[in-house]
This record gives C-alpha cells, sequence and structure tokens, in this order.
C-alpha cells in the first residue's frame, strides 16, 4: 500500500509545521487556545460526504479538528485533496486517531505520509491492546517511545488518548500511570475528560499531576444519569469546565481544544454547533 505513497520530505514537512509554525506554544495570534472538532462527533454526515461536512464544520467556526481512524484508508492524492479543502476553508487538521497498529512498520510510514500531507502535528493512539498486566502497558509505552523516535525529524508527535479502561485501577495502580511514567515527555497525553469521569477519576487532578503533557483535551461531558450518560451536550453534564481550562492553561501544557460528544438528542451536525456554541460560552465566562 505504501509503495505508491513515497513523496519528498521536505515538502511534506513543511506543509506539516507551517500552520503551527504560527502559534509556538499553541495559541493563536489573538492569543486563545484553538478549538476543534473530533470528527467521530459527525462520523455518520463524514461516511456519506467528507467534504461536505468539513465544509459544515469549518461554517460553524471550528478551527480545526481531528480525523479518526478511517483516515488511514486514504491514499495520497485523497490526502492532498482533503488538504486542498481545509487550506481552501481556513481551517487546521490538528491531529489523527489510530489503533496502535498504526505505529510501527509499513503503517506508521503510510500514516507519517498521510499526516505529513494533511499538516497533522500529532499521531493519537486512540486504541491499544496490550497483554495482560502492568507489563503489556509498558510495551504499550515502548511502543509509543519507539514511534515518537521515527517521527520526530519530520515535526511530528505522538500522542495517547484515554478512554474508561486507562483510568481504572489493575493491581492498585491505573494503566494511565504506567504510559505517562514510563513515556517520553513529548508524548502528548490527549486527555478524554468524559471517559476519565466514567471510571471514577478526577480529570483536573491529573492535568495537574501531569504538567505540560495534556496538550490535547477531548472535550466530551458524562452525565451519571444512566438515561443520559454521554448522550448530552457540552456543559451539561457533571463536567466543571471552568476549573480544566484553568488546570489546562496554567501548566497542563494545552495547546488545542476538541469537541467531542457521541450523541445527543439533536443530529450530528446541530450537536457540533450547540457543543460549540456552549463551549465558547462556557470559555468566555
Amino acid at each position: 500500500m505504501t509503495n505508491h505513497l513515497r513523496s519528498r520530505r521536505n515538502f511534506l514537512t513543511m506543509g506539516a509545521t507551517l500552520p503551527w509554525a504560527l502559534r509556538g506554544t499553541g495559541a493563536s495570534a489573538a492569543g486563545t487556545i484553538p478549538v476543534g472538532l473530533e470528527l467521530y462527533s459527525v462520523r455518520t454526515e463524514l461516511a456519506k460526504d467528507p467534504a461536505g461536512t468539513v465544509r459544515a464544520v469549518a461554517e460553524m467556526g471550528y478551527q480545526g479538528l481531528e480525523f479518526y481512524a478511517p483516515y488511514f484508508e486514504w491514499n495520497a492524492t485523497q490526502a492532498k485533496d482533503m488538504r486542498k479543502l481545509l487550506d481552501g476553508l481556513g481551517i487546521r487538521c490538528f491531529s489523527t486517531h489510530n489503533d496502535s497498529g498504526f505505529m510501527s512498520g509499513d503503517k506508521l510510514q503510510h500514516a507519517r505520509e498521510i499526516n505529513l500531507i494533511l499538516g497533522s502535528k500529532y499521531l493519537v493512539v486512540a486504541s491499544a491492546h496490550p497483554k495482560p498486566g502492568p507489563d503489556g502497558w509498558r510495551e504499550v509505552a515502548d511502543t509509543l517511545n519507539g514511534a515518537a523516535e521515527r517521527l520526530e525529524a519530520d515535526g511530528l508527535r505522538v500522542g495517547y488518548h484515554n478512554h474508561q479502561l486507562e483510568f481504572t485501577p489493575t493491581n492498585g495502580q491505573r494503566p494511565i500511570e504506567i504510559l505517562a511514567k514510563n513515556t517520553k515527555s513529548s508524548v502528548m497525553l490527549q486527555l478524554d475528560v468524559g471517559t476519565c469521569m466514567e471510571a471514577g477519576s478526577d480529570p483536573v487532578a491529573w492535568i495537574k499531576a501531569n504538567p505540560g503533557r495534556i496538550r490535547s483535551m477531548h472535550c466530551k461531558d458524562w452525565s451519571p444519569d444512566p438515561a443520559k450518560g454521554y448522550s448530552v451536550l457540552f456543559a451539561e453534564g457533571q463536567a466543571h469546565w471552568k476549573s480544566l481550562f484553568e488546570a489546562a492553561e496554567n501548566g497542563g501544557g494545552i495547546e488545542y481544544y476538541l469537541v467531542e460528544q457521541e450523541g445527543s438528542r439533536f443530529s450530528e451536525l446541530d450537536t457540533a454547533r450547540k457543543c460549540l456554541e456552549a463551549f465558547r460560552a462556557m470559555h468566555r465566562a
């Protein structure tokens, strides 16, 4: 699959790094942290009409987005077409979500090529399949470190996205703690607020315990009401967003926020729009 994807490294690296070079620490020219949409939030629409969905997301006012795993099936031509669309809309690809299997061998090479074309900065592992016990999670950490080393020269970085599993203690230790301890400081710990809360952990405490490493945050709310769960809009759940923003922007290392919801009483696009409106109102408050 990757034989026809060999392209000029210097050209692609420039394409990946230019959108970020203007921001330095992640703040925009106006001094604010940009907010994007994790496209899993609009997965049904995205599958039907990728270009139309990205246009709709840009028109809502999102400054960036995060593609999830199906992007990996694109070839170089498809990725270049998407990059042209993104540039025309003035919206950036902040990062991509990846299976842990994408982090080595030919799959990593393919992910590297496509992320460079898209202008992404982070390849985030969103699904790991560790062997049982702490040693399994240490192997995941080794994989992340290895990928980080291979991608560093291209200006790309690696991240890890938590679900409930990583915050659920095993033998008295949470797997996310093993990952944090055994990965390079350059490996981003992308915090999914909702799943962290559902697992019984405090996301604000986690940010404070890992200064500089929470460079991206999935702003997904969650309600303990079984009838609601993740089917709530931003700020309708139990997350303390003001405290989360404070921690993320004062030591957490946040570079960009990502709105994500798994569903609501509204359509996918309406949910994305309403969540952005609520996010902005809360962040300004």
